[in-house]
């Protein structure tokens, strides 16, 4: 039997899946889901925690020791840098190193890389709640997402945005988890449903 497909997923606490149980995280679904057309893939190694800005997800890399090659790698970063008041040039610079290390370590293949859009947490109850301007919030993560998605244009990189619909629902009491701010296993099924079409692009399987 073939070895299964190897998967990194990087990020932060929308990766690690904050307040949800292991399964539900996104790139935990996105590798089941990829199961179950036919691609043999295993489950993910997640670099991510929770309050990880893009220089904090870089550094823990580093600390990570060598990562060896990947078939897939995806990307999610950028909240904690928003959320910290950071100019988005300064994210687009960061996040256009990270996107280097990711195709890197998809063996050179930016045709392995798979980067979601950053989520807008200011339709969450936490973000309604938080005294935040929220349209200022909306409009510097569109600026953030407008950088990766150009970025990853320019790279030959899968960029899914799933900006829209966590606005769309993200203030559902099915959209979020029980801390009022992250996505709940539902809102991770939809991004999942998002980015599956990528992925099987991306990894080329077989018909069924």
């Amino acid at each position: 039997m073939a070895q299964p497909l190897n998967y990194l997923a990087l990020g932060d606490s929308y990766t690690i899946g904050e307040s949800v149980p292991e399964s539900g995280r996104w790139p935990m679904q996105l590798a089941a889901a990829l199961r179950e057309r036919g691609v043999t893939v295993a489950d993910p190694r997640i670099i991510a925690t929770t309050g990880w800005s893009t220089d904090e997800l870089s550094a823990a890399m580093d600390a990570a020791g060598p990562l060896g090659a990947w078939d897939l790698v995806s990307l999610l970063i950028g909240v904690n840098n928003q959320y910290r008041g950071r100019d988005a040039a300064d994210y687009a610079r960061e996040f256009a190193a990270l996107l280097e290390r990711a195709v890197a370590l998809a063996g050179g293949r930016a045709d392995r890389v798979l980067v979601l859009s950053i989520p807008d947490w200011g339709v969450t109850p936490f973000g309604q709640a938080s005294g935040r301007d929220t349209a200022l919030v909306a409009g510097e993560l569109d600026a953030y997402n407008a950088a990766a998605s150009g970025l990853c244009a320019a790279r030959g990189v899968a960029f899914v945005d799933v900006a829209p619909i966590s606005r769309q629902f993200g203030a559902h009491p099915d959209g979020v988890a029980a801390d009022g701010l992250h996505p709940s296993v539902a809102m991770y099924a939809a991004w999942t449903r998002l980015a599956l079409p990528a992925g099987l692009t991306l990894l080329n399987p077989s018909p069924r």
